[in-house]
């Protein structure tokens, strides 16, 4: 018997919250019996990569390498998935909550007839039946969803675990399964892909602007600060709206939900549907003129200040501690 993790990845690296997942299987795993960690990849990705997997705590990772799966067809990664998990003998497979990771579960639930819990926040209560901790509404409240079936599937939710970076590396066997053409009717035609050095969805440091940065032409300030922090840069939804930035920099509820360990907010007021998109964050900093801005009663750190002169300030002091 054995856990498996379905891992996902891009432009030729497994992405850190599949990493993430497999950690959290690891840990899964020592209060079970439910032995090794086995992660499957689908798609085309080099061998070396996927190796680096064995650091976050897979001993093994199932390399199913056919290019028709690169595309993330969802009907043909949950076959393919399903296949590999009934293989290998697990009864439990974990991945990332992420909109990929959300179709191919849900379709997974049936073809496996497995529990499906989402947005998991900790590992398992054990000591009576399986209890899984998730966060709901929005990442206002947690909720304790019993498993009761013999087969599971837990979607971790990204940051909510510890990344584990300190184990070998792991053994690749590359594979072939047999796939109906019926898994691949639908036909990606075109994607359109965020750009920049850092995307909203992966970072772990998030740096958003509001209106109160007065308009486009001010946006360096952002980007600079962003830059020495290695961070992806956000924005809210007015701003997007009225065409300062790009649609795919939104974050709120209606938008991109992002939850780095550290978000900080420019000129941000602070509206329930952005706080919606970014409570989930480890630490908030809150940069705002306003004092009276509701974003502050959400912020972990305050400063009450026109961005124009505290950005280049911040960016500053970046630089000279790096």
């Amino acid at each position: 018997m054995s856990i498996l993790v379905y891992i996902e990845h891009a432009d030729g690296s497994v992405k850190k919250t599949s990493l993430e997942a497999i950690s959290y299987a690891k840990a899964l795993s020592s209060i079970t019996s439910e032995g090794e960690v086995i992660a499957v990849a689908l798609g085309s990705i080099a061998s070396d990569e996927l190796s680096k997997a064995g650091s976050a705590g897979a001993s093994k990772v199932i390399h199913v390498n056919d290019d028709k799966l690169s595309s993330g067809i969802i009907q043909a990664h949950a076959e393919a998935v399903a296949q590999v998990f009934k293989k290998v003998g697990a009864k439990t497979l974990v991945l990332a909550k992420s909109s990929l990771g959300d179709a191919v579960a849900s379709r997974l639930a049936i073809k496996l007839d497995a529990s499906l819990v989402s947005n998991v926040v900790a590992l398992p209560d054990l000591t009576s039946g399986y209890k899984v901790k998730r966060s709901i509404y929005t990442g206002k409240a947690f909720a304790e969803t019993v498993a009761n079936k013999e087969n599971r599937i837990l979607a971790v939710k990204k940051n909510a675990v510890d990344l584990k970076t300190d184990g070998p590396a792991a053994a690749i066997e590359t594979t072939s399964l047999e796939l109906s053409p019926d898994n691949f009717a639908t036909k990606i035609t075109s994607t359109d892909k965020a750009t920049g050095e850092i995307l909203l969805p992966e970072a772990d440091i998030v740096v958003s602007g509001g209106r109160g940065m007065k308009g486009p032409e001010n946006w360096g300030l952002i980007e600079d600060l962003a830059k020495e922090l290695g961070a992806a840069t956000g924005c809210s939804k007015p701003v997007s709206d009225i065409g300062w930035r790009p649609h795919h920099e939104h974050v709120g509820q209606t938008g991109v939900k992002v939850a780095p360990s550290l978000y900080v907010a420019v000129g941000i007021s602070g509206a329930i549907q952005h706080l919606a998109g970014v409570n989930s964050s480890k630490c908030i900093v809150v940069i705002n003129k306003d004092a009276e801005a509701p974003f502050f009663k959400a912020a972990d750190y305050g400063i009450v200040g026109d961005a124009f002169e505290v950005l280049p300030k911040l960016t500053e002091a970046v630089k000279a501690l790096k």
